[in-house]
């Protein structure tokens, strides 16, 4: 395959995304400055961790003469969508395996069909193949019937260990910055390549979107998998996720909107506002110190 022309250009070191101050008494009241990581302004299309995770990952790609991505994820992912827009912009062939078989022959939601818009072919499976892609015979299975068998294979969430290096200059960016650095997390790859990336002293904090407690392990195994074991302090502030992916009750809702007209930050609803919320409220339980620098990290836009 012939390079792409516009390949550098499209992964070409992005200056540090701006980090701001956000004043809120929410936090002030108890000594705690709150900072906002604009990583949503990295990129125009692919903002934020989809940037650091995916460019890494088509770089190997390309090099390699593919022409094809394929990649997973379910009804709602941002990961999709953006892999469907890298392609558009590369001029590469994207497959996306989505999780739901009684998906298919729906009317597409609008993150799928801003996928098809993109060129993203869809292949729906069900939720038990699609829950066993970790086995080798599976997916092989599954990329030939979606016809990828000879596609760059992009995992879920684009979390492996060369996403891991991308999200470390996520943590190079911010050392000095903060004492706590905070992240939603899906698959934990942003997580992980944060906590390797942070200064001696600073301290990684994940917050999940999705119920179920397994992100612990799926993080310790992709640095395992990309340093050969554990890097960088990092914990994971469970509970609030707000009944699981995609889930945006009326309170989060309201929460959202109120920080919006608060500080005249669009906030993305699935992670972002989990993140802001699980802030606001460890502050208020004390969670942090007096006088922590609180970094959050804003990682997409609605």
């Amino acid at each position: 395959m012939d390079r792409p022309a516009n390949l550098d250009a499209f992964l070409q070191p992005r200056p540090p995304s701006p980090l701001v101050e956000a004043a809120d008494e929410r936090f002030a009241a108890h000594g705690v400055r709150l900072l906002l990581k604009r990583d949503d302004l990295v990129h125009p299309e692919l903002p934020g961790n989809k940037w650091r995770k995916l460019a890494p990952n088509l770089r190997a790609a390309v090099e390699a003469g593919h022409d094809t991505l394929v990649t997973f994820g379910g009804a709602y992912s941002n990961h999709l969508r953006a892999t469907a827009a890298a392609g558009r912009l590369l001029g590469l062939r994207t497959v996306g395996v989505v999780r739901g078989d009684e998906l298919a022959g729906r009317p597409l939601n609008d993150s799928l069909a801003r996928c098809a818009a993109d060129g993203m072919r869809l292949h729906f499976v069900s939720r038990s193949r699609y829950r066993a892609k970790a086995d080798p015979q599976a997916l092989a299975l599954l990329l030939d019937e979606a016809g990828a068998s000879r596609a760059y294979v992009v995992p879920e969430g684009g979390s492996n260990a060369l996403a891991l290096a991308g999200c470390a200059e996520l943590g190079h960016e911010l050392r000095g910055a903060a004492d706590v650095a905070a992240v939603a997390c899906g698959t934990g790859g942003t997580l992980a390549g944060l906590a390797a990336g942070l200064a001696p002293g600073q301290r990684a904090l994940g917050v999940p979107v999705l119920a179920g407690g397994f992100l612990t392990a799926e993080i310790r195994s992709l640095q395992s998998e990309a340093y050969g074991g554990p890097v960088g302090d990092w914990s994971l502030a469970e509970d609030f996720h707000h009944g699981g992916y995609a889930r945006v009750p009326a309170a989060l809702e309201a929460f959202a909107a109120d920080f919006e007209s608060r500080h005249g930050l669009p906030v993305e609803r699935i992670y972002v506002a989990k993140l802001l919320w699980a802030l606001t409220a460890l502050t208020a339980s004390g969670a942090f110190p007096h006088g922590t620098v609180l970094a959050a990290i804003v990682t997409g836009r609605p």
